[in-house]
């Protein structure tokens, strides 16, 4: 991958459909995410699909799904076929992973394989979807191995538009996904590099106060337009934060163009932009360790 070539670095970006047709969450939670992002009719694109979309654009992007077979029974895509995938196009895609914390040391054990043998970068969590709170003892031993690794741990934070909707949200708990249970993860694990995904809603303040407080804390801006960004998160993305906010789409619901384009209206410096949109993230995701 050539960081000169790149004019974005795209954090957030989600693998919905594996080689031989499976997705990524039951039919039930792909029409509730769809109606509540307008995305109805889109096509989920493959991963040689996506990576001929950001080639396109000389964009990278990471790619992930999300495991979370315990909570909801839907088997998940193998993080291995996305690894392999995205080595197949290492120019503009970069794996992360995604293991369920409800696994215990088995999945704490796949995750050093995953990162040892096939290069992952970093880990997906959904705390809502996965049933689980990111302070909870039983996923420690999962950061124990990230943080030994030096890999990332992305965690959604904010509502989420899966299983919205749906009776009682599709079983999801939004409260599951308060960033500040994410505080704690950033104490007992104080080397462990984080990601905050998505402006926080209706915790957006509480990110921003973790990721000021905490060296090793990110946000990434996915998920959201930014026409509709908080005014206290842009503030902080031009001034306390400038070098811990990264971009995020949350493709293919939300494109990149979309994205990009609502963010050219935003009243960012411009020698912030530069950072948000790729050397943040190259910093992160490249680091010395």
């Amino acid at each position: 991958m050539n960081l000169a070539d790149l004019v974005a670095i795209d954090v957030h970006t989600h693998a919905e459909i594996s080689k031989d047709g499976h997705g990524s969450l039951s039919p039930e939670l792909f029409g509730a995410s769809e109606a509540y992002f307008g995305s109805h009719g889109n096509r989920r694109p493959t991963i040689p699909e996506m990576a001929a979309y950001y080639r396109e654009r000389r964009m990278a992007a990471v790619v992930f799904t999300v495991d979370a077979e315990h909570a909801t029974g839907h088997p998940r895509i193998s993080n291995e076929e996305i690894a392999e995938s995205c080595a197949e196009h290492a120019d503009v895609l970069i794996p992360f992973a995604s293991v369920d914390p409800w696994k215990g040391r088995a999945g704490a054990r796949e995750a050093r394989r995953l990162v040892e043998e096939y290069g992952v970068r970093g880990f997906k969590f959904h705390p809502s979807i996965q049933g689980f709170a990111p302070n909870d003892p039983m996923a420690y031993p999962l950061y124990e191995v990230i943080e030994e690794l030096g890999a990332i741990a992305l965690f959604h934070t904010g509502q989420t538009g899966i299983g919205a909707g749906v009776p009682g949200g599709g079983g999801i708990r939004l409260k599951h996904s308060n960033p500040m249970l994410v505080d704690d993860v950033a104490v007992d694990f104080p080397q462990l590099r984080i990601i905050l995904a998505h402006p926080s809603f209706p915790w957006q303040d509480e990110a921003l106060a973790v990721a000021t407080h905490k060296p090793y804390v990110y946000i990434d801006l996915s998920g959201w337009s930014p026409k509709y960004f908080p005014p206290q998160l842009v503030r902080y993305a031009n001034t306390l934060l400038k070098d811990k906010v990264l971009f995020g789409s949350y493709y293919p619901v939300i494109t990149p163009d979309r994205w990009l384009a609502d963010f050219d209206r935003l009243e960012i410096k411009p020698e912030v932009r530069s950072k948000i949109l790729k050397d943040n993230a190259a910093a992160l995701l490249w680091r010395k360790a």
